[in-house]
């Protein structure tokens, strides 16, 4: 139909408008061809006649089903108030941030932080395919991952958008993504390095600008490598276009980059005090924009976090403070203080501070850098000339000297980070991400914005050829006739500014100059494009800009340094400088050839538009402008060879408000980045695409019955569409789609609403007539009983008279007496028939009654005596069988503790021998110690008397001496004369003298005190040691009294020990009588039996004698001729009457009473022989009490020993005590040795020097003293060590009373092996009573003929060999398969084989084999499960016999809180050696292990299904809640039979149910089991609805419902209601109620808020924004009414999380159930292949 046909009256329009760029509009009358006005309404109710022009008429607006679409491709109208309209409705009302735009994502910035980013996030986006879930930058960077894999191509995620679009974010997310999705357990830090490198990019590349808070003012693709099984290995990062002027100015409100004020807010931290830095205010560089902090960012935070992401990628400490050295010198450069002088020259002081630890801190020279920042070097070809700058020239060297030294540092960074992030291996694939600078356009544009402009438009020819390219794919892949479509090619503004005589070209051009201006390159352009390209244009009232025409918008340029920037020059002379700096970093920046670390530095040669002319000149180098078009093309090239996915970040308004939308700035760049022309393009063609399946659920209700017949939908779609559009141009039949020209699906859409609408009326139609029909019946029913009394009354107040009344009341009467009569008759012949019955039938039921109870009178009696006959033999039989176990039982104990008693004692007395002869070797040692300590002394006594003759020698000496001075006295009187004349020669000689003497002196005065000193430090020492000497012996005699009195206990014991053993010899001397007294009880009994044989004969012919005459003599005629017919039923009744005649009761008199005279006898004998046995068993007790006291006494004795030998092992330590104390002496005689050579050597020096004779004497005294005291101290320690050696000879007393201990334990152990000689012959003894017994009771069997022999009793055990271990785990484990066992068997019956191979070696008390076998058993559980870890069958196996092996280990322990359940025969099956309470906790800890697995296994099988059959199949037939989805279809399917539905959810539930009941899994672990899945299938279909808008719906609601009711049902159908499943639905459940509820009043808000307690308030709102309505009818969620129920629920604390975690597990625990199986009842299958085993 013609489009014009569609602007009727009721639809509506678009407007424009200046504020909102589009206003809606509603059509008051319908429009016809050739009309100027088109009458229109208002949404504020006004009125208009809006002038029209009949060939373009104002765009339509969608109907509301398709407002707020994921993709703007699925509007039936495609055009910018639609695109706009949808985006405001999607981010203010639904607080949706993503939309799909065909191939682009649209990211609008929030501005605020939205949960919807977290893994589970990643996690739900995994795998999905992009139009399955809503709209979301994890998707795109799903998809780019997918394609990878699947076609193993490059791809390359292109993210732009102006400043404050929120492209780093996008970006950084992206990567976040893929490090979290293809996370390698080999190489887990690489994508933690990928991911650091993003804040050390922030914080050197980003900004603060008045538009964005982290503006990123840098281009960068950073391109992620992956191997062959798509893991990251690597990334590698390119960067475009740094704007270095922000280094050195920033305008009002901005910063600069955020690395400065990290430093300067850590200036204060020690590590960075060298760098002399402050606040950021204090720096020109910072401070320049007024703005030096952000709003809720922590700059020294941020610095520590920079810091540990250089850590993180292999940049330590060193490499650090090099860089933060680098950024400091930077920030003082910039405080350098230049001053003027004059007009033409300026100069910079010395000392400046700034200016010396800029120096200081590369390490450069201070006067050189004054000069040359004040001073220019030309040089020409005759000479050099040095020129003064100006103060502003000089400002400008300044500023470009450091713009200069950070741009190296920023490519140096980049250049380290690619090298942390470089891989070994070969890149397989890789993903790049883009983030590069959107168009831009300011106020002042300037060389900046040229270049970011430029890249965009090759960035948008790369765009629209992708987006060309790909709608020719679709439409050939759908076999449509491709047209070709008119779309905008901006190439003709790319060779404007990069080809031949460019304007690029032209400005490297006036570079080259030495003179070039500005000026002169503006009038270039002006020359060369002014009326020449319709693209370039000069503006009316500017000389100083020029205006080109991009693709999005006219752009005004100032010209104004283009070629300053572009140039980007620095003096030679600060370069130089630069060069020579010790500070190897900054060296390196200024080198001539500096070596690139990039892969990307020479890998690709680049093309340029036309051949660039080399200069001869080789100091001329690149410009900035050609640099970054040869980049560029690289770039270029390299998206070229990748499959690009596009994503659009969006800035919806300038005061970074969130949730505010500004059309007019969304408009505009809407425009610019290329969306529209997407739009554009599919518009032009047909925009709308719907599969088969779409189109047949949505648009079945157009279809007629006959067309509906048809079996083939897709035959049915195309006879509907050629009846309801005629116009065959206006669609296409693709293969799997139909392809609708603009404005053809709203028309379908109409009507549809006009059908739905005709259906509601003729509803309504029905249902009203229907009503009043209804009412009328029933008013009418009501008018016609109103009448019925009416005329009733009437008719009887007309009839009724005196006369009639009597007669009416006499009839009654007579009647009632007659009636009476009748009854009363007929009631007594009744009466007497029923009384002759019941007398019949009552005298009937006595008799036979009574007949019952005597038949059943005598039954009871024959059975009092036959059972209590039968007790009491079944009781003496038992009693007997218990008596013989638990008397071999017993002695077999007794044997075993005997042998344990034995072994023990053999083992007591080697270790007394061996600390005997340890003692007697530790008794020689000391002797020998003391014949050294008496060595000692006499030497000690021979230097006490050389000491004395040395010191009288000495006094002779000095006496001598005396005298001798005396007659020099005399000589010096006579030679005074003489020497007069010497004395100045003798002063100076004795000047000397005395010095050398004085020092002399000092040093040995020093060399005594540190004698002295050293002396009190050891006396110290000594005088600690002999306390503890001290201490130490009086330990010792204690010990040794304690030692005394358990000496005379253990006398006293052993006298009783003798007492016992007498006791016992004599009871053995007993034993042989016994023996003779059971051989004569044996003969007895022989003959007792020949008797009983013979008198069984004589009775057996007896009895045979009887009968016979019996029968001869009774005559059965007259037996029968005397009997009545009655008589003889009776008896036939009865049955044995018949037999029961009296010859026969006497007979058996006879014999009853003669059987019960034998066995009396019989009994007699027996119960003698259980007195002997009982007897015996009290002589055993008796002597298992004398060895029990036997064991207290030698435990006793153990402990003795060991006491004993801890006293031995502190003999060595006295033994070092004593040696020690040689060594000190020894030392002590080495010192007084040397003090008498040192006294020798002072003695020779009296002789020379006089005056300090009594010096030394004095020093002589002193130490003669302190030898006296040494003298001393050692007579002291002697003493001491006598003292010691007298408590060493009363050791020896104590070794006399160990030896005593020694002979009285050998003689109790030789006691002790006579005591078990004779027990040994006690056990044969009562071995052979054992067989005798054994004997006697198989003879009694054998007279009791009619008692049955008993059967073989087992004890729960399987006997096995520990070399078949091996065998059991292979057969019974690794080879079992559960399909053969659980049919037919019980309940984890491997489980019960291996706990009674686990009974049989705690029965053996092998502690080796037990540990062995659980050790295997363990190992084989693990390695089965390992081997099956993905079979749900074998890990449900293993974790029931797992179970069930644990319960036994719990139910057979011993401990009494597991025995209450068990019959005392299993309490007799405990364990009775070993607590195998470890093992317990190793099972546990494996069944759990078990238990997740078997989850996860469950989790991966049922959850494909979930989604598809919880959310997307219609369970409701005729409720459809499909629309159309746009460009990214879901499916392209006709046919839908492999889907999943709910019932293969129910099957696969049904399944796991099945299985776990087959293999016996215990109830409570299977309800814990289905509780995990319950919650599973709750928490994925949760989170996909919060993540589909399309599935949140009101008839999606009744779906959701529909199937939860499906899985409740299941649960009651399982008897699975106490698992607590349900509850784990209650969220989805709720959530549900929420799309079906209604959703206007403040009441529904409240009522909202009471019902959603398991949904919290992120996911209420979430679930409101994203309601859709599919219909016209339904009416959408308002903002108001989403802010009133976020109001209400403002109270609540809950977490603030979106998703649910879906991998999530609830505790599991193992309930204790006992086994009911008996042991000794199980048997092994002959399939489990154990025939080694052998029941015990």
């Amino acid at each position: 139909m013609a489009l014009a046909e569609l602007y009727t009256q009721y639809n509506r329009v678009w407007i424009p408008d200046n504020e909102e760029v589009w206003q809606s509009a509603e059509i008051t009358k319908n429009y016809k061809t050739g009309d100027c006005f088109l009458h229109v309404q208002l949404e504020d109710g006004t009125e208009l006649n809006y002038p029209v022009d009949p060939a373009a008429l104002p765009p339509l607006r969608n109907p509301d089903i398709l407002v707020g679409e994921n993709d703007l491709t699925a509007l039936s109208y495609l055009h910018e108030p639609a695109v706009l309209h949808n985006l405001k409705v999607r981010f203010v009302e639904s607080k949706l941030i993503y939309t799909y735009s065909g191939i682009i994502l649209v990211a609008i910035n929030p501005y605020k932080q939205l949960p919807i980013y977290g893994d589970a996030i990643i996690h739900a986006y995994s795998g999905q395919n992009m139009g399955d879930m809503d709209p979301h930058i994890f998707a795109v960077a799903e998809e780019a991952y997918k394609q990878m894999a699947r076609n193993n191509k490059n791809q390359s995620i292109i993210v732009s958008g102006e400043s404050g679009a929120g492209k780093t974010v996008s970006a950084r997310y992206t990567m976040r993504y893929f490090a979290t999705v293809s996370k390698s357990s080999s190489n887990a830090d690489v994508e933690d390095k990928v991911l650091a490198s993003n804040p050390i990019t922030e914080a050197v590349g980003n900004a603060k600008t008045t538009r964005n808070d982290n503006s990123s003012r840098f281009g960068k693709y950073t391109e992620i490598s992956f191997d062959q099984s798509y893991q990251i290995i690597g990334a590698n990062m390119r960067t475009y276009l740094l704007e270095k002027s922000r280094v050195v100015f920033q305008s009002e409100n901005e910063r600069n980059y955020h690395i400065f004020y990290q430093l300067c807010a850590s200036a204060m931290q020690p590590e960075f005090k060298h760098l002399k830095l402050g606040s950021a205010e204090e720096f020109n560089y910072t401070r320049m924009g007024g703005s030096t902090v952000i709003e809720g960012v922590d700059d020294r935070a941020n610095m520590v976090e920079t810091q540990k992401t250089f850590a993180l990628l292999g940049l330590k400490g060193d490499f650090q403070m090099d860089v933060f050295k680098m950024l400091a010198a930077i920030l003082h450069l910039g405080n350098v203080e230049i001053t003027a002088v004059g007009d033409e020259r300026s100069s910079i002081s010395l000392e400046d501070k700034h200016l010396n630890i800029f120096c200081e801190l590369l390490d450069l020279n201070c006067d050189k850098v004054a000069q040359w920042l004040c001073h220019r070097k030309i040089i020409t070809t005759s000479e050099t000339v040095i020129k003064p700058m100006t103060r502003a020239q000089a400002v400008n060297a300044r500023d470009a000297l450091a713009k200069k030294i950070y741009s190296h540092l920023f490519d140096f960074i980049v250049e380290r980070i690619n090298q942390a992030l470089q891989f070994p291996g070969k890149q397989h694939t890789f993903i790049g991400v883009l983030d590069i600078y959107g168009f831009e356009t300011f106020d002042v544009n300037s060389f900046e914005q040229f270049c970011i402009n430029y890249a965009n438009e090759k960035l948008q020819q790369q765009f629209n050829l992708h987006v060309f390219k790909l709608e020719q794919e679709e439409y050939m892949k759908e076999d449509i006739p491709w047209t070709l479509i008119d779309f905008y090619d901006n190439q003709p503004v790319i060779d404007l500014i990069e080809a031949k005589m460019g304007i690029l070209e032209l400005l490297d051009e006036e570079c080259l100059l030495p003179h070039g201006t500005d000026g002169n390159w503006l009038q270039k352009l002006y020359n060369n494009f002014v009326n020449k390209n319709a693209l370039f244009e000069k503006p009316r009232m500017s000389n100083t800009s020029f205006i080109v025409q991009h693709f999005a918008d006219k752009v005004e340029y100032k010209c104004e340094a283009f070629l300053e920037k572009n140039r980007d020059t620095v003096h030679e002379v600060l370069i130089e400088i630069l060069k020579e700096s010790k500070f190897h970093l900054c060296a390196n920046f200024f080198q001539d050839n500096p070596v690139s670390v990039s892969p990307f530095s020479s890998s690709i040669n680049v093309k340029s538009a036309r051949p660039v002319l080399k200069s001869p000149n080789k100091q001329l180098r690149m410009t900035v402008g050609s640099k970054f078009r040869s980049s560029l093309s690289l770039l270029m090239v390299t998206l070229n060879a990748t499959t690009p996915h596009y994503v659009r970040c969006i800035k919806p308004n300038d005061e970074k408000l969130p949730f505010e939308f500004d059309s007019k700035r969304v408009a505009q760049q809407l425009r610019a980045c290329g969306v529209l022309e997407t739009i554009r393009i599919s518009a032009q063609s047909y925009p709308s695409r719907w599969t088969y399946i779409e189109f047949f659920s949505r648009y079945s209700i157009l279809m007629t019955q006959q067309e509906l017949s048809i079996n083939d939908k897709k035959q049915i779609c195309k006879i509907v569409l050629q009846r309801l559009i005629q116009d065959r141009n206006q669609y296409q039949f693709g293969r799997t789609k139909i392809f609708f020209r603009a404005g053809q699906v709203a028309y379908l859409e109409k009507l549809r609403s006009d059908k739905l609408r005709h259906a509601c009326i003729m509803i309504q139609k029905s249902v009203r007539g229907w009503l009043h029909r209804k009412k009328f019946l029933r008013i009418k029913q009501a008018a016609i009983i109103i009448q019925q009394y009416f005329r009733g009354q009437r008719t009887v107040r007309q009839a009724v008279t005196a006369r009639t009344l009597k007669q009416t009341w006499a009839a009654i009467i007579i009647q009632k007496y007659c009636r009476g009569y009748l009854v009363r008759r007929l009631c007594q012949l009744i009466h007497v028939a029923a009384v002759t019955i019941q007398a019949y039938t009552r005298g009937f039921l006595a008799r036979k009654k009574y007949r019952k109870m005597l038949e059943e009178h005598k039954a009871v009696i024959l059975q009092k005596y036959a059972r209590a006959w039968l007790a009491r033999r079944r009781f003496q039989n038992i009693r007997r069988f218990v008596l013989n176990i638990q008397l071999s039982y017993r002695v077999q104990q007794l044997q075993k503790k005997m042998e344990e008693q034995s072994r023990e004692n053999h083992g007591l007395l080697e270790r007394l021998t061996s600390l005997a002869s340890t003692h007697m070797n530790d008794m020689d040692t000391i002797q020998k110690l003391e014949l050294d300590l008496e060595k000692l002394t006499a030497q000690k006594r021979t230097y006490e008397e050389k000491w004395k003759k040395y010191k009288e020698d000495s006094e002779q000496k000095i006496l001598k001496l005396e005298n001798q001075n005396k007659e020099l006295q005399e000589q010096k009187e006579t030679l005074e004369i003489k020497l007069q004349e010497k004395t100045e020669e003798m002063k100076e000689k004795m000047d000397d003298l005395t010095k050398q003497l004085f020092n002399d002196v000092q040093k040995e005065e020093n060399q005594r005190m540190i004698l002295e000193k050293n002396f009190q430090n050891q006396k110290q020492d000594y005088e600690k040691e002999i306390e503890l000497f001290k201490g130490e012996i009086k330990i010792l005699k204690e010990e040794k009294t304690q030692l005394q009195h358990q000496i005379q206990q253990e006398i006293v014991i052993q006298d009783g020990l003798k007492m016992e053993i007498g006791q016992l010899t004599k009871q053995a001397q007993k034993i042989p009588e016994l023996q003779k007294e059971i051989e004569l009880l044996q003969t007895q009994k022989l003959d007792v039996e020949k008797q009983a044989q013979s008198q069984k004969r004589e009775l057996r012919e007896k009895m045979s004698e009887v009968t016979k005459q019996l029968l001869e003599s009774y005559d059965f005629e007259d037996v029968r001729s005397r009997l009545s017919a009655e008589d003889l039923e009776h008896l036939n009744e009865d049955g044995e009457l018949w037999f029961a005649y009296e010859g026969l009761k006497k007979a058996t008199r006879v014999l009853e009473s003669h059987f019960q005279s034998q066995k009396e006898i019989y009994e007699k004998e027996i119960g003698g022989l259980n007195f002997k046995v009982e007897h015996l068993s009290q002589d055993i007790n008796h002597l298992q009490k004398l060895f029990r006291e036997e064991n207290d006494i030698n435990d006793s004795i153990r402990l003795e020993v060991s006491r004993l030998t801890s006293e031995n092992l502190v003999i060595p330590d006295l033994k070092q005590q004593v040696s020690e104390l040689e060594n000190q002496k020894l030392d002590l005689e080495n010192r007084l040795q040397e003090q008498t050579v040192k006294l020798k050597e002072m003695t020779n020096r009296l002789h020379y020097e006089l005056e300090g004779d009594r010096t030394q004497r004095r020093t002589n005294e002193a130490q003669n003293e302190v030898g006296v005291k040494e003298k001393e101290r050692m007579k002291v320690t002697t003493q001491e060590i006598e003292g010691l050696s007298n408590g060493l000879m009363q050791d020896e007393i104590q070794d006399e009373v160990q030896n005593k201990i020694k002979q009285e334990t050998t003689r109790l152990t030789v006691e002790n092996m006579d005591l078990e000689e004779k027990l040994d012959m006690k056990d044969r003894i009562i071995k052979k009573l054992e067989d005798q017994i054994k004997t006697l009771t198989k003879t009694i069997e054998k007279a009791e003929a009619h008692v049955p022999t008993l059967s073989k009793e087992y004890i729960g055990m399987m006997e096995y060999k520990k070399e078949d271990e091996e065998r059991i785990i292979q057969n019974l484990i690794l080879d079992l398969k559960p399909r053969g066992v659980v049919v037919n068997m019980i309940p984890g019956l491997p489980a019960h084989i291996l706990f009674m191979c686990v009974r049989y070696a705690d029965y053996l008390n092998d502690a080796d084999m037990l540990k062995s076998f659980m050790n295997v058993t363990i190992d084989g559980i693990k390695q089965v499960v390992k081997e099956h870890s993905e079979d749900f069958e074998m890990l449900s196996f293993w974790l029931s016999n797992t179970y069930y092996f644990l319960n036994c280990l719990k139910q057979y322990s011993g401990e009494e809180g597991f025995m209450k359940c068990n019959t005392p025969r299993q309490n007799k099956n405990c364990l009775k050696h070993f607590d195998l309470s470890e093992y317990r906790q190793i099972l546990s800890d494996l069944a759990i292990r078990i238990y997740h697995q078997f989850i996860i296994v469950m989790e991966n099988n049922i959850q494909p299904m979930i989604v598809p059959g919880m959310l997307e199949y219609e369970s409701l037939q005729g409720i459809s809640g499909l629309k159309p989805t746009g460009f990214r279809k879901r499916s392209s399917s006709i046919d839908d039979t492999d889907t999943y539905t709910m019932t293969s959810i129910l099957q696969q539930l049904s399944y796991f149910y099945s299985t776990m009941c087959q293999n016996g899994l215990d109830s409570e672990l299977l309800k814990q089991a289905v509780k995990q899945l319950f919650f599973l299938i709750g928490a994925i279909t949760l989170n996909s609805l919060f993540l589909r808008k399309d599935m949140c719906s009101c008839r999606k609601g009744m779906q959701i419902r529909c199937n939860i009711s499906y899985l409740e049902e299941w649960l009651k159908d399982k008897n699975l209601q106490s698992s607590n499943a349900k509850e784990t639905l209650e969220p989805l459940s709720q959530a549900a109620w929420l799309l079906q509820v209604k959703k206007i009043t403040d009441d529904d808000a409240k009522e909202i808020c009471e019902h959603c307690t398991s949904l919290s308030t992120v996911q209420i709102v979430k679930i409101l924004n994203s309601y859709t309505p599919i219909d016209d009818f339904e009416k959408r969620v308002t903002p108001s009414f989403v802010r009133k129920v976020q109001a209400m629920l403002n109270s609540r604390e809950d977490v603030p999380q979106l998703m649910l975690d879906t991998k999530y597990l609830f505790q599991v625990t193992f309930p204790f159930t006992p086994s009911p199986h008996a042991l000794e009842m199980i048997q092994v299958p002959s399939s489990f292949k154990l025939g080694f085993l052998t029941r015990v």
